[in-house]
Protein backbone atom coordinates (compact mmCIF):
# COMPACT_ATOMS: atom_id res chain seq x y z
CA UNK A 1 0.00 0.00 0.00
CA UNK A 2 1.17 3.40 -0.80
CA UNK A 3 0.67 6.14 1.56
CA UNK A 4 0.16 9.83 0.22
CA UNK A 5 -1.51 13.18 1.32
CA UNK A 6 -0.58 14.94 4.68
CA UNK A 7 -2.87 14.33 8.08
CA UNK A 8 -5.21 17.09 8.10
CA UNK A 9 -4.56 19.75 10.99
CA UNK A 10 -7.65 18.76 13.16
CA UNK A 11 -6.63 14.93 12.58
CA UNK A 12 -6.87 14.61 16.83
CA UNK A 13 -10.50 15.44 17.26
CA UNK A 14 -10.97 13.69 13.77
CA UNK A 15 -9.24 10.40 15.00
CA UNK A 16 -11.15 10.99 18.62
CA UNK A 17 -14.65 11.08 16.75
CA UNK A 18 -13.73 7.55 14.91
CA UNK A 19 -12.97 6.00 17.99
CA UNK A 20 -15.62 7.49 20.26
CA UNK A 21 -17.98 6.50 17.21
CA UNK A 22 -16.59 2.76 17.40
CA UNK A 23 -17.19 2.81 21.19
CA UNK A 24 -13.08 2.67 22.09
CA UNK A 25 -13.47 -1.08 20.34
CA UNK A 26 -11.91 -2.50 17.53
CA UNK A 27 -14.41 -2.85 14.38
CA UNK A 28 -12.78 -5.64 12.93
CA UNK A 29 -12.30 -7.59 16.30
CA UNK A 30 -14.66 -5.72 18.55
CA UNK A 31 -12.06 -5.69 21.54
CA UNK A 32 -11.83 -2.68 23.67
CA UNK A 33 -8.86 -0.29 23.96
CA UNK A 34 -6.41 -1.73 26.23
CA UNK A 35 -2.77 -0.64 25.77
CA UNK A 36 -0.86 -2.96 28.47
CA UNK A 37 -2.39 -6.09 26.85
CA UNK A 38 -1.77 -5.02 23.49
CA UNK A 39 -4.91 -3.59 22.13
CA UNK A 40 -4.43 0.36 21.61
CA UNK A 41 -6.50 1.60 19.48
CA UNK A 42 -5.86 3.16 16.63
CA UNK A 43 -7.33 4.43 13.79
CA UNK A 44 -5.92 3.45 10.06
CA UNK A 45 -6.81 4.98 6.47
CA UNK A 46 -8.04 2.50 4.76
CA UNK A 47 -7.19 4.04 0.93
CA UNK A 48 -3.69 4.90 2.38
CA UNK A 49 -4.40 8.52 2.08
CA UNK A 50 -3.85 10.21 5.38
CA UNK A 51 -6.08 13.34 3.59
CA UNK A 52 -8.50 12.02 3.14
CA UNK A 53 -11.46 11.68 5.89
CA UNK A 54 -14.29 10.50 4.86
CA UNK A 55 -15.87 8.21 7.32
CA UNK A 56 -15.60 5.62 5.05
CA UNK A 57 -11.69 5.88 4.41
CA UNK A 58 -11.49 5.57 8.61
CA UNK A 59 -11.53 2.94 10.74
CA UNK A 60 -10.89 2.08 14.20
CA UNK A 61 -8.52 -0.50 15.04
CA UNK A 62 -6.96 -2.33 17.36
CA UNK A 63 -3.03 -2.31 16.57
CA UNK A 64 -2.95 -6.03 16.29
CA UNK A 65 -5.77 -5.70 13.90
CA UNK A 66 -4.09 -2.60 12.00
CA UNK A 67 -0.85 -4.68 10.96
CA UNK A 68 -3.06 -7.43 9.73
CA UNK A 69 -4.85 -5.96 7.29
CA UNK A 70 -2.78 -2.74 6.46
CA UNK A 71 -1.08 -4.33 3.65
CA UNK A 72 -3.48 -6.66 2.49
CA UNK A 73 -6.56 -4.32 2.06
CA UNK A 74 -6.31 -2.00 -0.76
CA UNK A 75 -9.39 -0.43 -1.47
CA UNK A 76 -9.16 0.60 -5.33
CA UNK A 77 -8.36 -3.65 -5.85
CA UNK A 78 -11.52 -5.41 -7.65
CA UNK A 79 -12.70 -7.97 -5.02
CA UNK A 80 -14.18 -11.05 -6.26
CA UNK A 81 -14.45 -12.76 -2.88
CA UNK A 82 -17.19 -11.60 -0.15
CA UNK A 83 -16.29 -8.75 2.47
CA UNK A 84 -16.34 -9.00 5.79
CA UNK A 85 -19.02 -7.87 7.42
CA UNK A 86 -16.90 -5.33 9.58
CA UNK A 87 -15.70 -4.05 6.21
CA UNK A 88 -19.31 -3.91 4.33
CA UNK A 89 -19.82 0.10 5.31
CA UNK A 90 -16.53 1.03 4.42
CA UNK A 91 -15.96 -0.57 0.62
CA UNK A 92 -19.43 0.51 0.18
CA UNK A 93 -18.63 4.27 0.98
CA UNK A 94 -15.64 3.94 -0.91
CA UNK A 95 -17.59 2.40 -4.21
CA UNK A 96 -20.58 5.07 -3.83
CA UNK A 97 -17.62 8.25 -3.55
CA UNK A 98 -15.57 6.70 -6.55
CA UNK A 99 -19.04 6.29 -8.73
CA UNK A 100 -19.41 9.72 -7.82
CA UNK A 101 -22.66 9.13 -5.47
CA UNK A 102 -23.04 10.66 -2.33
CA UNK A 103 -20.77 9.04 0.31
CA UNK A 104 -22.88 10.14 3.83
CA UNK A 105 -23.63 7.30 5.90
CA UNK A 106 -27.10 8.00 5.59
CA UNK A 107 -27.01 7.46 1.99
CA UNK A 108 -24.69 4.51 2.21
CA UNK A 109 -25.66 2.40 5.11
CA UNK A 110 -29.41 1.66 3.66
CA UNK A 111 -27.58 0.87 0.35
CA UNK A 112 -24.87 -1.52 1.14
CA UNK A 113 -25.70 -4.77 -1.16
CA UNK A 114 -26.93 -2.41 -4.31
CA UNK A 115 -23.38 -0.58 -4.03
CA UNK A 116 -21.21 -3.32 -3.52
CA UNK A 117 -22.61 -4.86 -6.70
CA UNK A 118 -22.00 -1.39 -7.99
CA UNK A 119 -18.38 -1.82 -7.04
CA UNK A 120 -17.38 -4.88 -7.87
CA UNK A 121 -19.65 -4.72 -11.38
Amino acid sequence: MRFEGEYPSNWQEIAQAVKDEAGWCCVRCGHPHEPKTGYTLTVHHLTGNKAQSAWWNLAALCQRCHLRIQAKVVMQRAWYLPHSAWFLPYVAGYYASVHGLPDSKEYVLPRIEELIARGQS
